[in-house]
């Protein structure tokens, strides 16, 4: 009973069990574990019995404090005696105490035991500590002023946390409440914070943190059991000697299966693409789920797109349709679907990183190559009059052999796909430069792009993960010149009007394909990825469009059919060039200078200066143009960097109401000093909304105009408060790609002939052009015919392209005739094959235009169909 009492005094003073105060030292803490050890046996053998707490001081409290007060000031002496500073002055603090208490003691006020400072060892073992406290044996019942919390008789220690013990529904014993079960639960935490104390000590984190949680899991019981809410004192933690080494749960977490279920094992491998998708999805759903229920409300929206992501491609699937995998998160865990295995970066040398991008690039020649070869193929194979030629794709679906083609997302793709996308593609473009590069023996432009595409290998992997990324630090996009040259030699029979037109088609196609370049660049900067995917795709395009007329070039064949498009483009101007703290300044000419008396316009020799005052009007930037001579009119063309600092209030209030100064001066001779002509004041507010400013400014002589004009311009980076949206609309240049065994695409919307497909070439005849249907080739110069008749009705000249069209078709059309005259048997029997496959050509086109909506060029082709099939039969009779 006085070891539960004394206990009890321990537990209910609230300095104990929180962090250590100075008066704790490590022989009392040794003490403290020997008498603990025997309390808890006592607390095994005999159940806890309800002890009212006494409100009044009795003579056992005034004992109990002489007794701490003897051994706090033999703890003081031995301190003293030690030459121990810090440990007096804790145990002196405690003294005072302890007197001020027995003070309080004596005048018969009440106080409370929980404040009394524990007991003090003094050097001479556990024989040093009081063998008995009479404090509390007898006290006087009273009735407290809240209803006490309903406890009941411990049972078997249990390993389960003591978290726990509120939310069983235990057996309620009547009766008030006793201070042993507060006893008992602060004791076994105190016990749980001491066994804590000795591994940190010692550097196992692990163990002092496991013993750490299991002590703050008693809090909740105790601000239960202060509420008078039932505690199941059988659920209680065992002692911390007795805690098994590896318990299967943290002991702070209470077992809640519903609220956290296990992570689900992965399925076994899929049979099928749509069982692969299903577990995918599945696992996403579940993860949603978990996250619901812990309240990770970001997390599980993230899950639930995820989630749609699947739907959307498990549909696709079942309608038929092609699915990205690629495009798709994997869960973790899940091992790639079967055949799509990504390929991880691993850590090669130079030469295994340029075979690397040797494969990616073959795969684009080798997709060349079958487009040459695939002719000769049908012409051997007995079965290539029935073999059906691939349907053209169309322009706005068609994915490239490039690698950013493959990497482009599609119009759906979430801003984490693109960015993906993004960098993937970007890494294969470098790699390929890296290639490049090698091959040209350039190894140190070989190092350098291998460096950069290993340089994304980390926000690849953040990506992957669906972690955001700075594409602000993605290297440029490497430029290849050969891209955009004609290098191969022509075709045979190529003319030089055919020759000029395919020079000014790669001119158009490289334009176009810089504009994209510099507007990627100017949004990879911004962070904007769906523009900057956009304008990549659009340039993947403009290579693609060029690699037709290489083909085309090479095999001697008219230019291919092209048009142009009105393309809309809203793009954020800005100077990617500049840096955040320069503008330029531009003095471009002047008009019209005034000219002094006495000279005339012929004898001005004239330069400009300028003065910006900033940062200050004694730190002014000043500097001046070359003299031009012997003109009112000179034309300077020369520009200056100016230093500025984009937030600085300075810079503002310069550009705000000073601006720029000039000073049109004409320059005198050897003993004539310069005469200033006029001035002219540029206002710089517009850079507000704008990051350039051009202007005609009028030179001024005082107030009075001189009717001279200063061109000139500013330039920066970007406006400085908003960004300058522009819209702009170009004539965007469209060749549709050559299809396998054709050299351009079936007629577009706009209704224009189909083309004829090209026939297999003889080996062994050099001079062999492309076989053609004689009938489609007369339909094609009727139609022109009437197309020179039309326009010379009208008086109206025939366009260049036209009138070369027509002369290459009469050309074909008397070479052929030629050749199947001469030609014998063999050259027959080619023409039929090469007339079955323009019949299978024809009525595929047909069906997929009418499928299209293009029912005018679904019928013109239907009609060179039945043209081919008619000249077909005729050739069999």
């Amino acid at each position: 009973m006085e070891l539960m009492t004394r206990n009890w005094r321990l537990s209910s003073w609230p300095w104990w069990g929180a962090s250590p105060k100075p008066w704790r030292s490590l022989k009392a803490k040794a003490e403290l574990n020997e008498v603990l050890g025997e309390e808890q046996k006592a607390l095994e053998t005999h159940p806890p019995v309800a002890q009212p707490k006494a409100t009044t001081p009795s003579p056992g409290v005034e004992a109990t404090l002489q007794e701490r007060l003897a051994l706090y000031q033999k703890a003081v002496e031995s301190a003293r005696q030690a030459g121990d500073g810090a440990k007096m002055r804790r145990y002196d603090r405690g003294l005072k105490t302890l007197e001020n208490l027995l003070v309080s003691v004596r005048k018969g006020n009440t106080i409370d035991e929980g404040d009394i400072p524990p007991p003090v060892a003094v050097g001479k073992g556990p024989e040093a500590m009081p063998s008995h406290t009479p404090a509390s044996t007898q006290p006087t019942p009273v009735n407290p002023p809240a209803p006490d919390p309903r406890v009941i008789a411990e049972g078997p220690p249990s390993t389960a946390p003591a978290s726990s013990l509120v939310s069983a529904k235990p057996q309620v014993l009547p009766g008030p409440c006793s201070p042993g079960p507060l006893a008992q639960l602060q004791s076994r935490q105190r016990e749980y914070k001491l066994s804590a104390l000795h591994p940190k000590q010692q550097g196992d984190t692990a163990a002092a943190a496991r013993y750490f949680r299991v002590a703050k899991s008693f809090d909740a019981v105790l601000e239960a059991l202060s509420r008078g809410e039932p505690v199941d004192l059988s659920r209680l933690p065992p002692p911390p000697d007795q805690l098994p080494p590896d318990p299967p749960s943290p002991p702070l977490q209470p077992p809640a299966p519903s609220m956290a279920p296990s992570v689900p094992e992965v399925p076994p491998p899929p049979r099928t693409l749509l069982e692969a998708l299903e577990q995918r999805m599945e696992r996403y759903r579940m993860a949603a789920a978990q996250a619901k229920t812990k309240g990770d409300q970001r997390k599980a929206r993230m899950h639930e797109r995820i989630v749609k992501q699947y739907q959307d491609a498990i549909r696709a699937h079942k309608a038929g349709r092609t699915v990205d995998v690629a495009e798709l998160p994997v869960p973790p865990g899940f091992p790639p679907i079967q055949g799509l295995e990504a390929t991880e970066p691993t850590q090669q040398s130079l030469v295994g990183v340029l075979e690397t991008a040797m494969k990616l690039a073959n795969q684009d020649e080798g997709a060349e190559d079958e487009e040459d070869e695939e002719p000769k193929k049908q012409l051997n194979s007995p079965a290539a009059p029935t073999a059906q030629p691939k349907a053209p794709p169309s322009r706005t679906g068609q994915s490239g052999s490039t690698p950013a083609a493959k990497a482009a997302p599609k119009a759906t793709s979430t801003r984490a796909q693109q960015q993906l996308a993004f960098l993937e593609g970007r890494k294969k473009q470098l790699l390929q430069a890296a290639l490049r590069a090698k091959q040209k023996n350039d190894v140190e432009g070989a190092k350098m792009h291998l460096r950069q595409a290993k340089g994304l290998e980390p926000m690849l992997e953040a990506s992957r993960n669906g972690l955001p990324v700075d594409i602000a630090k993605v290297p440029p996009a490497p430029v290849n010149k050969d891209d955009f040259a004609l290098v191969q030699r022509p075709g045979p029979g190529l003319s030089q009007e055919s020759a000029r037109r395919y020079g000014e088609l790669t001119k158009l196609l490289r334009q176009q394909h810089e504009m994209c370049l510099n507007h990627s660049k100017q949004f990879t900067h911004l962070g904007n990825i769906a523009e900057t995917s956009k304008f990549e795709k659009l340039a993947e395009d403009c290579k693609r469009s060029m690699e037709t007329l290489k083909q085309a070039f090479a095999r001697g064949l008219p230019t291919p059919a092209a048009r142009f498009e009105q393309r809309t483009f809203s793009v954020i101007k800005i100077f990617p060039d500049l840096s955040s703290n320069d503008m330029l300044l531009f003095i471009v000419k002047g008009i019209n200078l005034p000219t002094p008396q006495g000279l005339s316009p012929g004898d001005l020799d004239v330069f400009v200066r300028f003065d910006f005052p900033y940062p200050n009007v004694e730190e002014a930037q000043k500097d001046k143009t070359g003299v031009i001579k012997s003109t009112d009119s000179p034309e300077f063309k020369e520009q200056f960097k100016l230093c500025i600092n984009r937030g600085h209030r300075g810079f503002r209030r310069a550009i705000q109401t000073k601006g720029i100064k000039f000073e049109v001066v004409h320059k005198g001779g050897l003993f004539k000093n310069d005469r200033v002509l006029g001035t002219a004041q540029l206002k710089l507010d517009a850079l507000e909304t704008a990051c350039e400013v051009r202007e005609i400014l009028e030179v001024l002589d005082g107030r009075r105009p001189t009717g001279g004009r200063l061109e000139v311009m500013v330039r920066i980076r970007e406006p400085l408060t908003a960004q300058q949206l522009e819209t702009t609309t170009e004539r965007w240049l469209v060749i549709d790609p050559l299809p396998a065994a054709v050299p351009t695409q079936v007629a577009g919307p706009k209704g224009k002939a189909p083309p004829i497909p090209v026939p297999t070439r003889d080996p062994g005849n050099r001079s062999a052009r492309p076989l053609h249907s004689l009938s489609v080739l007369a339909f094609d110069q009727e139609r022109l015919e009437r197309k020179i008749l039309t326009l010379r009705q009208a008086r109206r000249p025939v366009p260049p392209d036209v009138a070369q069209q027509y002369q290459d078709i009469i050309q074909r059309s008397q070479w052929q005739r030629a050749q199947l005259e001469q030609g014998g048997p063999g050259i027959r029997r080619e023409y039929m094959a090469q007339l079955e496959r323009q019949l299978q050509f024809y009525t595929e086109a047909a069906r997929r235009l009418g499928n299209d909506g293009s029912r005018e060029a679904a019928k013109e082709a239907l009609y060179r169909r039945n043209l081919v099939e008619s000249e077909l039969q005729r050739l069999r009779r």
